[in-house]
């Protein structure tokens, strides 16, 4: 049976009625899942739906089950989501590998972070509702939400502890050569570490530009990507948005889109929390070494064929070493910044 023949059979055990699957094609792209759009047709009716099924090699190694909550927690509310409607976490032969379906969000398109000017004339608007957005999930009460069924909450002074940790093994099991510049941010970041988290609040984890959609007028109408959300300190989300690698080459700029004063301000009002200089400049430190820690893991996969996206030697060769000159660049800052206060 074709993918198609499958999903249509899927989705008629599903719904209860005859289903046409129509309009199928692959959206390039995505280090984590495979994705497709299609259309369902069910009694006369036109469903535009989303497939994101687990490929058969993965550049980071997520729980499906995490995205899909994600979006379930989101529903209908102040952070726009697609609707969560099906979730096959087994490898059965429904669909041969692990999979879910969500609903399609018509006209809106994302933008690359690395094109400046991509979101003009409409950054200012852009940029605001991005960081309402993001402050509104951070001022989500994570308890009641359908994430928290799988995603663990750390202590308050342990949230750094342990994605540290993590993306730290991650360098350890994927460096193809010496990583210098980044061992040396993670011992810094270990020495020195932040406050313990204002509170444990839901985390995108790749909260930044490309991954939203916009409807090309100055209004988001989807956040997405969320394979990468856990439990933890919100300040991660704030620093890896505010990375120079998303700025969209504008000096400055949260996002390439408003001044990062700005930026930090709405965030603040929106999440009820305060962004403190010195934390929040931990976790921006730690956001260029959890990028290495993926552009590194790009590199390894694509060298080993098991990934030949070409986005992924884009990612070992020029983000990895942007990230190296920014990480670079912060190391120097904390040092001047720890003299000072010494």
């Amino acid at each position: 049976m074709t993918l198609a023949e499958r999903l249509q059979a899927y989705l008629a055990d599903l719904w209860g009625r005859p289903v046409a699957v129509e309009n199928l094609s692959r959206i390039p792209g995505g280090a984590s899942r495979e994705t497709y759009r299609f259309d369902a047709v069910v009694g006369g009716e036109r469903r535009g739906l989303i497939l994101r099924r687990d490929p058969t090699a993965s550049l980071i190694d997520t729980d499906r089950r995490l995205e899909f909550l994600a979006f379930r927690s989101f529903q209908h509310t102040a952070v726009p989501v697609p609707e969560a409607i099906a979730l096959e976490p087994g490898s059965g032969h429904v669909l041969e590998r692990p999979f879910f379906l969500m609903g399609r969000i018509e006209g809106g398109a994302a933008a690359s972070p690395f094109n400046a000017g991509a979101y003009a004339p409409h950054e200012a608007a852009l940029g605001k509702q991005v960081f309402q957005i993001l402050g509104a999930i951070a001022a989500a009460d994570p308890a009641g939400l359908p994430l928290a069924e799988v995603a663990p909450a750390p202590a308050p002074d342990q949230a750094w502890a342990r994605e540290l940790a993590y993306w730290e093994g991650v360098i350890d099991a994927d460096e193809l050569h010496p990583q210098p510049i980044v061992r040396a941010a993670i011992r810094s970041l270990r020495r020195y570490p932040p406050a313990p988290a204002q509170k444990i609040a839901v985390v995108h984890g790749d909260y930044r530009s490309g991954n939203f959609l916009h409807d090309g007028a100055g209004r988001i109408v989807a956040v997405l990507d969320w394979e990468m959300a856990h439990l933890g300190d919100p300040l991660e989300d704030l620093g890896w948005v505010l990375d120079p690698l998303w700025g969209h080459f504008v000096e400055g700029y949260a996002a390439g889109l408003i001044p990062r004063a700005e930026a930090i301000a709405i965030w603040e009002r929106a999440s009820g929390l305060t962004a403190d200089p010195a934390a929040l400049a931990w976790w921006e430190l730690f956001a260029a070494v959890k990028g290495l820690g993926i552009w590194i893991s790009a590199a390894k996969e694509f060298v080993a064929g098991g990934l030949t996206d070409p986005v992924l030697a884009f990612s070992a060769c020029y983000t990895a070493r942007r990230h190296d000159l920014i990480v670079a660049e912060r190391l120097v800052q904390r040092l001047e910044r720890l003299e000072a206060a010494a």
